[in-house]
């Protein structure tokens, strides 16, 4: 489903809220509020997306520094969230806040569902480079009940960073998606277009070229099928080194195939009117989402040497 989203360049809120939220919420499903948030997406009446990264956090999850802080039978939340996905298309907002401890802890983040209407939510939206909606969030003295908190006070980035590596998984398979699309799409322009005579894709470099394309379109299926696999395993060191193994192969995968695509068209690779520079732009917009590829390569090493040291 992903593969297809990406190949149609779809720029609705699916991976956002359909996938991320819904994977959050689905963690506090015991929660009324949660079940019932859940329910209405269900049914198409709700959009809710996850409020979390930081600009200060370079995708480190447990970067939190908004604050909230118990006022009678409330919390007022303060702080700031970025490039947060389709914030303006949201009903809901699942914000991450902290009830204790400092940036960087892993324990003190709690999750509460904050309407987009509510007094001191402020939004700052703008187009990002694929043609998607995203809003910098701004709290500023923001009181919610305190029956909008999920779960128990301070325990909610697991659930939170289970939920963003769901996210990662289905956001591979969206980059491969767009990936086959450029591959399709440059074979069939290679085959028609003319020059000295003949049709391009008749040149053996041009053709070699292509080939470099599809090894690197297969070695990005792969590790997506690995992410998707592994996206939900309990063993959390072996998730996220899938996890980061995926992203850094599927977004180096994604430039070489997305710059041949665009050399390959000529100049007419780089214009609006063909969809090739549309695929190119998705894929770099998703290669940044959730962390680079040399992020994600120094987390997989991390990772790496402390399981060989266990």
């Amino acid at each position: 489903m992903m593969g297809e989203c990406g190949r149609n360049l779809l720029l609705e809120p699916l991976l956002s809220s359909a996938v991320i939220a819904t994977a959050a919420l689905r963690a506090f499903a015991a929660d009324a509020a949660a079940g019932g948030l859940l329910s209405s997406m269900a049914t198409g009446e709700k959009i809710a997306v996850l409020a979390h990264f930081e600009s200060g956090g370079r995708f480190e999850s447990q970067w939190v520094t908004s604050r909230a802080r118990r006022v009678g039978a409330s919390y007022r939340l303060d702080g700031h969230k970025g490039v947060v996905m389709h914030a303006g298309a949201a009903d809901t907002l699942l914000v991450s806040a902290r009830t204790s401890g400092e940036a960087g802890d892993a324990h003190g983040v709690s999750l509460f569902l904050v309407p987009r209407d509510t007094r001191g939510l402020v939004l700052d939206a703008y187009p990002t480079l694929d043609g998607q909606r995203a809003a910098d969030v701004y709290l500023q003295a923001v009181d919610v009940p305190a029956g909008s908190r999920l779960g128990a006070e301070g325990d909610a980035l697991a659930a939170i960073e289970a939920a963003l590596d769901v996210g990662l998984a289905a956001l591979c398979a969206d980059a491969v998606g767009v990936m086959q699309a450029l591959v399709d799409g440059t074979i069939d322009y290679v085959r028609e277009r003319q020059q000295f005579g003949q049709p391009i894709g008749r040149f053996q470099a041009l053709q070699h070229r292509i080939a470099d394309m599809l090894i690197h379109l297969e070695q990005a299926r792969s590790m997506s099928y690995l992410a998707a696999l592994r996206c939900t395993s309990e063993d959390i060191g072996e998730r996220r080194r899938a996890l980061s193994a995926a992203k850094a192969v599927v977004g180096q995968s994604g430039r070489f195939v997305g710059q041949q695509a665009v050399q390959l068209h000529g100049g007419m690779g780089m214009t609006d009117e063909l969809r090739v520079s549309h695929w190119f732009k998705r894929l770099t917009a998703a290669q940044l989402m959730f962390g680079d590829s040399d992020s994600h390569l120094q987390r997989y090493a991390a990772l790496t040497l402390e399981k060989g040291s266990t």
